[in-house]
């Protein structure tokens, strides 16, 4: 897939005229319709006045190819935390209700069972030593506090993903370092909760979690990994049109 054109044909061109000579007669040519200047992302040569002009190196650093399937990658793992953090957040909420309700919807958990043990039976189903009936009458049995500072920690939590979800979606530095600080708390939650039980759900968070670390840490050169920040804007820099093209003039 040809990145660059595709975030081109949904976001439009980018051009610029730079002063320096030789670099603007690389990146202009003139057509019997008028002047064409050159794409700084997709490289191909669009028709009107350009977007900007200046000196080269006050030229907009655009993402071009590799750098725009980066970013949707962390897009993706933006949109998978913030659905994250809504559904925790609604958990937040409902544990807080509960917390202030919890008499009323225990009187009418005890009330409804027996008239669910005729059809319970015919199921094959033990409502009398059903684990999930037992998990319910012990989150009965917490106090409103434990339930309260349940609710807190589950909104910090969420605040945490939703948090971790705008930086990598904005594709910030500050993000990326927020997203595998987080993510790497959580890994040791998420390996013992699978020597208590191994289900898909868990090993698909997990799979996701650990991918996120390193995909972020290799890529982006986090924690000085492959020469750190000053090589990863390096990089950026030796791949936008305007170098190719000036170290392309020159070579010539």
């Amino acid at each position: 897939m040809d990145w660059s054109l595709l975030t081109c044909a949904r976001k439009g061109h980018i051009t610029y005229a730079p002063d320096e000579p030789r670099l603007r007669l690389r990146l202009h040519t003139e057509t019997p319709i008028g002047d064409a200047w050159r794409c700084l992302r997709c490289g191909a040569y669009i028709h009107g006045e350009p977007h900007g002009g200046g000196p080269a190196d006050h030229a907009p650093l655009v993402k071009r190819g590799k750098e725009l399937r980066d970013a949707f990658i962390m897009r993706f793992f933006a949109f998978e935390r913030i659905i994250r953090g809504l559904v925790v957040l609604v958990a937040a909420y409902g544990v807080w209700r509960f917390a202030a309700n919890r008499g009323s919807i225990q009187r009418i958990f005890e009330k409804e069972i027996p008239l669910l043990r005729p059809l319970a039976r015919q199921i094959g189903w033990d409502l009398d030593h059903s684990k999930i009936v037992e998990s319910f009458r012990k989150v009965f049995d917490l106090n409103a506090t434990t339930l309260r500072w349940l609710a807190v920690g589950l909104l910090v939590y969420a605040a945490i993903e939703i948090t971790e979800a705008i930086g990598l979606w904005m594709l910030k530095r500050w993000g990326e370092y927020f997203a595998v600080i987080a993510t790497s708390f959580g890994l040791p939650i998420e390996i013992y909760e699978l020597t208590e039980r191994i289900t898909a759900v868990r090993i698909g968070a997990l799979v996701i979690n650990i991918g996120l670390i390193v995909y972020i840490v290799v890529t982006k050169r986090l924690f000085g990994v492959r020469g750190g920040k000053a090589a990863h804007e390096a990089h950026l820099r030796s791949a936008s049109l305007l170098e190719v093209e000036e170290a392309a003039g020159a070579h010539a």
